[in-house]
Parts: structure tokens; C-alpha cells; sequence
């Protein structure tokens, strides 16, 4: 019997002992994830406002529909982004916000979040955005190249520089000001209505349908970090956070990792702030993030980030397929075939 026991012992220490701890290494991440509504609560929810439109109304009855009042004339807006690799979003939020936008503010670094160096892609591609020249204050800032610090912390130098420049293009008390990454849209309607509305919140997040790869993967409609803010001098900073505790519902659309080339998702991968996801380096095969991206499935093979088990189980496993199209970017009907990644039935990346 001290034989078998030992025997046991060693079987133990040998292989069940070194199997568990190579499964933690493998899947801790998930198990942490999965018991999260042990250890975590919920954020405080916000007060959702319902939003009201249809195009053949009058400004003044759908700013009445929402409690407030309708301005004389319409206030300037202001649409401040810091720029990475996103060209063809770029291009579909400009193109989208166009019309009601005064002035657009884009500041561009030589490096990423993680301290690696890339190149300037919108002076790369300034050409193709000459219809916004005329309103564009665009500036470049030096990365610091700091290896092994927290990526939120050369994020927060760059949004710091942002709103320095914003500040140098002419906002003034009660203009609007966007604040939210160039992949999260607020729709052309939503910023006409608040341009012309009084009486709107000091500071308004806008929830976004939350689509990941194109708008084919339609996740949930919980993206609230958008924010619109009416400019205050010497209190409104350019923030990617919690600012407010009101929501405007349905006010546009977050396409995370909506690219046109398999190296664009590599890139990205690498260089945003959560490069600690990135746990193997089989993560950045291109065979393997094609597919999953035509299957609507996690790059990371992470579970749900959710308060609740029912929440974490719902949401688990690939995102369904969506058919519909409707109340899009305008831009992209226009130029269907140029943007067809974008649109359902078009998982296939180009090549390069």
C-alpha cells in the first residue's frame, strides 16, 4: 500500500500537478473571465434617453420629442479623433459627418500604444481626404519609445496632445465636441439633432450598435464610450471614459477591428492598448484570423467581459450572422463595391 501511494504521489507531482498549472497558463485568463460576477459588480447603469427621428419631421418636433428646446441657429461642432491605421473608417466617419461638422481635428504619432514605431498613414493617404482640407487641423507628436511601460500611459499622452491641438483650432464656450475613436460613428442625425437642440446635457454618451470584423457581426448595442460634450474652457478634457451618467439611445455605430487586410488585424493586434491578449504568437496567423473572422469568432479566445453568468453564457461562442443592411452610413451604399468587406456576405479579406 506505501508502494501504491507513493506511486500516486509521483503520478501526482509528475503529471496532474504540472498538466493543472499548463491549463491555468493556458485558460486562466478564461477562468477569470467566466467568475467574474463573483469578484466584480457592475458599473452604475446610465439613464438612457430615447432618441426620436425620422427625416421627414421638423428639427423643432424632434427636439421637442426629447424635452428640449430648438436654437435660433445651430452650433458648431467640432470632431476630434487620434488616428492610427483606420483609413477606410476614417473615410466612412468623415464622409458621414460632413455636413454638420465645423471643424475636424486629427492628431497622428509615429508610435502606438505599445511603443512601437509606424508610420504617419494619414499624411501617407492626406489626398484622399481633400474634401475635409479646407476644415482639417492635423498635426503630428514624436512617440516616446518607451519599452515595457503601460500602454494607457502613452495613450493618455496622446489624448492629452489632442486636446491641446483641439484647443488650437478654435473651439469656443457651448461649441460640441466629439469625443470617440475613429471607429465609433455617431450618425449624421444624431449630430444635427444635437447642433440644433438647447437645452441637451452637458455631457452625452452615445450608445453605438457594437459590430466586430464589418457590419455583418452585429455583437450587442452596449458601446457607450462615444461622447458628445458641450465645451466647457478649462473643464472639458478629451477623455475615452466614463463622463456622464446619461445615454442617447441608437445614435450611430462601433465597427471594432473592421479592416480591409489580414496585416491591418496583425497590426492592430500588436499595437493597441490590450496587446497583453495577445498571448501566443499563433494568435497573429493570417490563415487563422481569416477564419476567424467568417465564423464571427473571438481573435483571442477570450470569453465575454459581463457582470453576470447568464450574460457570459449568452454572449459565448461566435457572433450569428446578420442579413440586414439597414440604416448604415450612407457612404457605404454609395460605394457598395468599394467597401463590400464591410457589408454581410463579404468575410474574405483582400490581399495585400
Amino acid at each position: 500500500m506505501s508502494r501504491m501511494r507513493l506511486a500516486l504521489v509521483g503520478v501526482m507531482l509528475c503529471v496532474v500537478i504540472p498538466s493543472g498549472m499548463f491549463g491555468i497558463y493556458l485558460h486562466g485568463q478564461k477562468l477569470t473571465y467566466f467568475v467574474r460576477p463573483l469578484w466584480d459588480s457592475p458599473p452604475k447603469p446610465f439613464t438612457t434617453i430615447t432618441h426620436y427621428y425620422h427625416e421627414n419631421v421638423s428639427m423643432e418636433t424632434l427636439c421637442r420629442l426629447h424635452g428640449w428646446g430648438v436654437r435660433d441657429f445651430p452650433r458648431r461642432v467640432y470632431d476630434a479623433v487620434l488616428f492610427s491605421n483606420e483609413v477606410d473608417m476614417l473615410m466612412i466617419r468623415w464622409k458621414e459627418l460632413h455636413p454638420y461638422v465645423s471643424q475636424f481635428v486629427l492628431l497622428e504619432s509615429n508610435s502606438t500604444f505599445t511603443a512601437l514605431p509606424k508610420p504617419l498613414n494619414f499624411a501617407l493617404n492626406r489626398e484622399k481626404f481633400m474634401f475635409v482640407e479646407s476644415r482639417l487641423n492635423y498635426n503630428t507628436i514624436g512617440g516616446r519609445f518607451r519599452k515595457g511601460e503601460n500602454p494607457f500611459v502613452e495613450e493618455a499622452y496622446q489624448r492629452l496632445a489632442l486636446d491641446q491641438l483641439i484647443r488650437l483650432a478654435g473651439i469656443e464656450e457651448d461649441d460640441l465636441l466629439i469625443m470617440s475613436d475613429v471607429d465609433e460613428i455617431p450618425s449624421r442625425h444624431t449630430i444635427d439633432l444635437l447642433r440644433w437642440c438647447d437645452d441637451i446635457p452637458q455631457v452625452l454618451h452615445l450608445q453605438l450598435k457594437n459590430y466586430v470584423y464589418s457590419y455583418e457581426f452585429l455583437y450587442d448595442l452596449q458601446s457607450w464610450r462615444a461622447s458628445v460634450h458641450r465645451y466647457r474652457r478649462e473643464k472639458t478634457r478629451y477623455a475615452h471614459y466614463r463622463q456622464a451618467d446619461v445615454l442617447l439611445a441608437d445614435a450611430g455605430w462601433h465597427c471594432s477591428f473592421c479592416f480591409r487586410y489580414i496585416s491591418d488585424f496583425v497590426f492592430k493586434m500588436k499595437a493597441y492598448s490590450h496587446t497583453d491578449r495577445v498571448k501566443f504568437s499563433h494568435y497573429l496567423s493570417h490563415k487563422r484570423i481569416q477564419e476567424l473572422i467568417c465564423k464571427g469568432a473571438d481573435l483571442y479566445d477570450m470569453l465575454p467581459e459581463e457582470y453576470t453568468f447568464r450574460e457570459i453564457i449568452a454572449k459565448m461562442g461566435p457572433i450569428p450572422q446578420s442579413h440586414s443592411a439597414v440604416h448604415l452610413p450612407e457612404f457605404l451604399f454609395e460605394n457598395a463595391e468599394e467597401y463590400k468587406y464591410l457589408l454581410p456576405g463579404n468575410c474574405v479579406r483582400e490581399s495585400e
